[in-house]
């Protein structure tokens, strides 16, 4: 049995991925690409790196019950490296957080296959890059999550980021009553890269890939 190595590509930017995560892609012989309904943006960002190994796309549409689509890719990765190849599923920013890969790994891990995992560079942390400011100071608190859950009590971090910002407008206005400055992030290192500060384009933008972001101190 081969390996699979669960590869983190970064934000969206081909210049972020690591140097581990491209040497381990030029040495393997698959290389698994997430697909939306016939596109895999992660596809379009490592495109130069990809040389002559094959292309496996697995088809995991987004807004939709997943659950069997990862059975099946599991198994079509494991009958693919039974060869003793290697193979790579890569994913934006990192495998192991809010990735389809978690779900992919408990299914392939459930077969047997040895599994590898390359960290990647997070969007929620590579954000702050361009707002200029602190990921965070020394003693500070942050949260990261993907749904706003509307409790004040619950909200003591110094920074707040909230993933897929499009469906969770609700936590703008909550935020700054909570005394936050929010930004509003889109498609960072990726074409379309935009941050919004004016509440109207936030609430008007729809992209999935944004997030919410809180600051304060």
């Amino acid at each position: 049995m081969g390996i699979l190595y669960g590869v983190g590509i970064g934000p969206g930017d081909p210049e972020l991925i690591t140097l581990k995560a491209l040497n381990v892609l030029k040495t393997c012989d698959v290389i698994f690409l997430p697909s939306n309904r016939g596109y895999s943006l992660a596809e379009a960002v490592i495109e130069d790196y990809l040389g002559d190994a094959k292309r496996v796309y697995l088809e995991f549409p987004m807004g939709e019950d997943n659950n069997r689509a990862y059975k099946n890719a599991a198994m079509e990765i494991f009958h693919i490296l039974s060869g003793d190849k290697k193979g790579a599923f890569v994913t934006l920013g990192d495998p192991m957080c809010y990735s389809t890969f978690i779900y992919l790994f408990e299914e392939i891990k459930a077969l047997g296959v040895e599994v590898s995992i390359i960290p990647g560079v997070p969007s929620f942390s590579a954000v702050f890059s361009l707002l200029k400011i602190p990921f965070a100071r020394k003693g500070q608190s942050v949260l990261v999550t993907d749904k706003w859950f509307n409790a004040d009590e619950f909200i003591n971090s110094d920074r707040v980021l909230l993933l897929k910002g499009s469906v969770n407008k609700e936590a703008i206005l909550a935020l700054k009553k909570m005394g936050y400055e929010v930004y509003y992030a889109r498609r960072i290192f990726m074409e379309g890269e935009a941050i919004y500060t004016r509440e109207d384009d936030m609430i008007n933008d729809a992209d999935y890939f944004s997030m919410i972001i809180g600051v304060r101190g």
